[in-house]
């Protein structure tokens, strides 16, 4: 009995390995036949912008939002199983209705791109922007040598000073465009969105113009700590300016200081006169501070409906909102001293 009960276990072992390997071998020829197999797209051509320091699942994600109809968890996969991981590439892709899985894969690890990308980060500084403008290899830099002043007038912009007026976002270009025309791009971008958001700004704010609406969107920017915030915190400060109130923003204080903030603002530092220290000037500083997104803009014309004079920073990424100055400074002995 014990013999047969060992055979017949043998017999069952052996019929489902066989039967794992079957399923193993289907499941891999259906892959393979899928890897070659050509892609639905929304349209043909299509193109299809990566961008940079995207992980793999991000890159399949991105392929599958500009119109790729291609599960981005098998990409991960076929880019695992050929060695790709490491090797796919920021830019500008065009797909045509020939293209398959493994075509998609090996044109993004080769860097055949139709057109190179650099993204603008949202709360960049215009300093910083210019910096990856003039370290990326693809760009013709004639701006190199350039003054920030000399930089506006060549792309057509009235203002001389750039801070605030290019527009954070990816751009596209063809290897050996001019960073003048990119700037241009940027700079057309921003008054665009200024203009957009201008038109349908709430009423009575205390704006006497596009720009200045402009600089609050960049206080609010470098303010914000949750996104949904965002309104909130433009509504404390349009408050405080009807009210005739000082701003007292710290990241107008560092803007200020340029280089020579170190990383932490100190009392001095709040008490020392600049053109942009809202601590001991009253308004608006004279330009704004960083690049503002769209989300930013949106807030600065259309404030929360809110009679909030003061935030302070719970420690979380959230901020605790006060209408008057007493139950402003007991927030600030909850959250900043523990008290």
């Amino acid at each position: 009995m014990r013999r047969y009960f060992l055979f017949y276990m043998k017999r069952l072992f052996l019929r489902l390995l066989l039967v794992a390997v079957i399923f193993t071998i289907a499941a891999a020829g259906a892959f393979a036949w899928w890897a070659n197999r050509p892609l639905a797209l929304t349209a043909s051509p299509i193109e299809v912008v990566i961008k940079p320091n995207s992980s793999v699942a991000s890159v399949g994600r991105q392929i599958q939002r500009g119109g790729v109809r291609m599960d981005p968890r098998l990409f991960a996969l076929l880019v695992r199983l050929t060695g790709h991981g490491a090797d796919l590439k920021a830019g500008g892709y065009e797909f045509d209705s020939s293209a398959t899985p493994l075509s998609v894969i090996g044109k993004i690890a080769r860097g055949e791109v139709n057109h190179y990308v650099l993204t603008v980060i949202e709360g960049w500084e215009f300093r910083k922007m210019r910096a990856a403008v003039d370290a990326h290899p693809a760009l013709k830099h004639d701006s190199r040598g350039l003054s920030d002043v000399e930089l506006m007038k060549a792309i057509g912009a009235p203002e001389p000073a750039p801070e605030g007026l290019f527009f954070p976002d990816t751009y596209l270009f063809a290897r050996g465009s001019s960073d003048l025309e990119l700037y241009k791009h940027a700079y057309r971008a921003m008054q665009r969105r200024l203009t957009d958001a201008w038109n349908a700004r709430a009423p009575d704010l205390p704006y006497k113009s596009p720009y200045e609406a402009l600089i609050m969107a960049s206080i609010v920017e470098k303010e914000t700590g949750q996104p949904a915030e965002r309104p909130l915190i433009a509504a404390v400060f349009v408050n405080r300016l009807r009210k005739g109130m000082m701003l007292q923003t710290d990241p107008t204080v560092i803007y200020g200081m340029g280089e020579a903030f170190e990383g932490n603002i100190r009392k001095r530092d709040l008490q020392s006169d600049t053109p942009y220290n809202t601590y001991t000037r009253n308004g608006l500083p004279p330009t704004p501070i960083a690049l503002p997104g769209l989300a930013s803009l949106a807030a600065a014309t259309a404030p929360a409906p809110s009679d909030a004079l003061y935030f302070v920073a719970r420690g979380d990424g959230s901020s605790h909102f006060s209408n008057s100055l007493p139950e402003h400074n007991r927030a600030v002995d909850k959250y900043q001293r523990g008290k």
